[in-house]
């Protein structure tokens, strides 16, 4: 009879300690909860800290101060340490026994959320991810968690710019177009994002139609089927609405070996008066216009000021007939009129003997600047081993590839390339996104070395 009495007891206890282990861990699984405190052999306290690690012995420490307060009223039983470590109040037994008793704890001593040393619990901060979005006259700076979704930037942004998300559309993803529920984590997003917005279903207002006019054909790609006729080649050459004239005509040079002050045009719009005009404003016809090129028949008729230096004729009419074709048997037109290359050359993409690598490479980005416009991959300034380091040696998730371009001015479809393939909008995002860029100019032999 004793034994099962005693049995009974601790079965009562062992319920008091599993609702409070409960209580205090959150667990609401009975079986796993009995299956750590079994692990700790039914101590409550030592179960509570397998479960949630403390700081500082915050545990420890509450209970032995409550435990040296109950052993000066005499020891505690089993079931009345229990009882104590969750903060309840321990019947009393017997009249001594009330009269002995400390007062119980107001208070929880293992549960955060009662009492007032709870535990702090130091999580992994979220990554946070930049997006700068471009919506016609406007850009907007947004900073998310990488757990948020597409369609919550959509509501951020029809906050910020008063656009239905029913009537948006959200474009840049390099993975393609995206649906709203997607979790911005799947998309592997690098750290610092541009993206811009599209609304067809919404008409620009009356104030800001006309620069949204003109900002639409600046980004516009024009295609150009331009006829040579002494060679009865045509060619199709695509370019932005923001490239002049002039740019056009001096690609044409590269491929035509007409110099530009040579060249004899059909096809351009009466409005079409100025070499420095755009494309896009220039009126020519969207999204094909053609036109048609040929060599001067006289030098006499070449005396227009397309080109950026002036044109000097040294000799005599009877003489330029034979000098007229000299080009085409590899004379240079300014050593044939005993012209400096500092008149009518480019300058150079990169000085000759450089010390500082650095200051080469600012030269070569400012240069390249002037010659195809702002729109182009960032170069990164520094030594090659630099650039290396940069991408391949950084933290994991900012790693990225490394792009290599070598320039020569001596190539006649280096111009070509540069305008038509690098300055891409596509290209350039590509590249900003995915690469650390590197260039250097080989046209001098001493910067090969």
């Amino acid at each position: 009879m004793a034994s099962s009495s005693e049995s009974g007891d601790s079965n009562m206890d062992r319920e008091m300690i599993l609702a409070d282990f409960q209580a205090c861990t959150g667990i609401d699984n009975i079986a796993e909860a009995i299956t750590l405190l079994e692990l700790n052999n039914w101590d409550l306290v030592a179960a509570i800290n397998g479960v949630i690690p403390q700081e500082n012995g915050i545990l420890q420490s509450n209970f032995s101060s409550e435990a040296s307060q109950a052993s000066m009223y005499g020891p505690p039983s089993q079931s009345e340490a229990a009882d104590a470590a969750a903060g309840g109040a321990v019947p009393p037994t017997s009249s001594s026994s009330s009269s002995s008793s400390p007062p119980s704890s107001s208070t929880s001593a293992f549960c955060p959320s009662n009492s007032s040393s709870s535990r702090h619990i130091v999580e992994r901060q979220p990554r946070m991810l930049n997006f700068r979005v471009e919506y016609r006259q406007r850009t907007v700076e947004l900073v998310l968690e990488e757990g948020s979704t597409v369609g919550e930037i959509k509501q951020i942004l029809e906050t910020e710019l008063g656009v239905p998300v029913s009537k948006m559309q959200l474009k840049g993803w390099k993975s393609g177009d995206v649906s709203d529920s997607t979790v911005m984590r799947s998309l592997h997003l690098p750290k610092n994002n541009s993206l811009y917005v599209l609304t067809p279903d919404i008409a620009p207002t009356a104030s800001t139609s006309k620069n949204s006019a003109l900002q639409e054909s600046l980004n516009q790609n024009f295609l150009l089927v331009i006829s040579h006729r002494e060679a009865q080649r045509d060619y199709s050459l695509n370019f932005p609405g923001s490239r002049t004239i002039q740019e056009v005509k001096r690609n044409v040079s590269d491929l035509t070996n007409i110099p530009v002050r040579h060249q004899q045009w059909e096809g351009w719009p009466a409005s079409a008066t100025d070499d420095s005009m755009t494309l896009a404003v220039s009126g020519i016809s969207y999204p094909c216009h053609h036109l048609s090129v040929c060599r001067r028949s006289s030098p006499a008729n070449s005396q227009e000021p397309t080109e950026e230096c002036a044109d000097v004729h040294m000799v005599s009419d009877s003489e330029g007939d034979d000098f007229e074709d000299a080009s085409e048997f590899g004379v240079d037109d300014s050593e044939m009129f005993g012209m400096g290359s500092s008149t009518c050359r480019k300058s150079p993409m990169m000085p000759e003997n450089s010390e500082n690598e650095a200051d080469a490479l600012l030269h070569f980005t400012a240069e390249f600047s002037s010659r195809y416009g702002e729109t182009h991959p960032m170069f990164y300034i520094g030594t090659l081993e630099a650039a290396s380091q940069e991408a391949f040696y950084g933290k994991a998730r900012d790693r990225k590839l490394l792009a290599i371009y070598l320039h020569n001015d001596d190539s006649v479809l280096s111009n070509v390339f540069c305008s038509q393939m690098m300055c891409a909008d596509s290209i350039v995002s590509y590249l900003s996104q995915n690469f650390i860029t590197w260039a250097w100019d080989v046209t001098k032999e001493v910067n090969k070395a």
